[in-house]
């Protein structure tokens, strides 16, 4: 098989494919609003249909698709309202993780940061979209982690699913790119100073951007 094949299978295949449906999606693989091929994807990932329809029904659950009676499975699409909610979400919930994660950051989680934000900037210079918005995942989700609160990340990383395609469009332009990369110098800097306020001051900010550039894609 493809790539797909090289990547080791999480335990099931129900597992497997969840996984690569996700990420078919969050990376902008499959386009929000674009019909699921089931045939197409069970040759694809060399599954049967079972563990399709059982991991289609769990991204159903999460936002991340929506199903039309006669029509089968559509990778979801944002309304402007589902956008500002999403983020504004996300802004509660991340200020709670971020908080604990400065009280708990070590040397070894700062090195972890660091490492993240040299692949941002090393795909940012190359202009490789998807692989930008994948280590600027690993950076925020490193972050988070570093809280203690598990339940609260998994929570956080289900918001970012259902707006992961829409934020690899704001990475297609260059001056976003530069952007993200000084806004994520900030954060490590405020964070090797133990600067709590600061940090959930420069990823409101962050996040304030994304937002409005993405807000222009959902305007009608």
């Amino acid at each position: 098989m493809s790539s797909v094949e090289e990547r080791r299978r999480p335990p099931t295949a129900q597992q497997f494919v969840l996984a690569e449906l996700r990420r078919a999606i969050t990376t902008g693989r499959l386009r929000p609003g674009s019909p699921i091929r089931q045939d197409a994807l069970a040759e694809e990932f060399d599954v049967s249909r079972v563990p399709l329809r059982e991991a289609l029904k769990t991204l159903h659950g999460e936002g991340l698709v929506t199903y039309q009676a006669h029509r089968g499975y559509f990778v979801e699409t944002l309304s402007l309202d589902d956008l500002l909610e999403v983020y504004r979400i996300r802004e509660l919930l991340e200020e709670e993780a971020v908080r604990k994660a400065v009280q708990r950051l070590g040397e070894d989680d700062l090195l972890r940061l660091e490492r993240a934000q040299a692949e941002v900037e090393r795909f940012a210079a190359t202009g490789q979209v998807q692989e930008m918005a994948g280590a600027n995942r690993v950076f925020h989700m490193t972050l988070f982690e570093c809280s203690g609160m598990p339940r609260l990340v998994r929570l956080i990383r289900t918001l970012w699913d259902s707006t992961d395609a829409y934020r690899s469009l704001y990475y297609g332009e260059g001056g976003n790119r530069e952007r993200v990369v000084a806004e994520h110098r900030g954060v490590l800097d405020a964070l090797r100073r133990g600067a709590a306020d600061e940090v959930v001051s420069r990823l409101d900010e962050h996040r304030a951007h994304a937002v409005a550039a993405l807000s222009t894609v959902l305007t009608p």
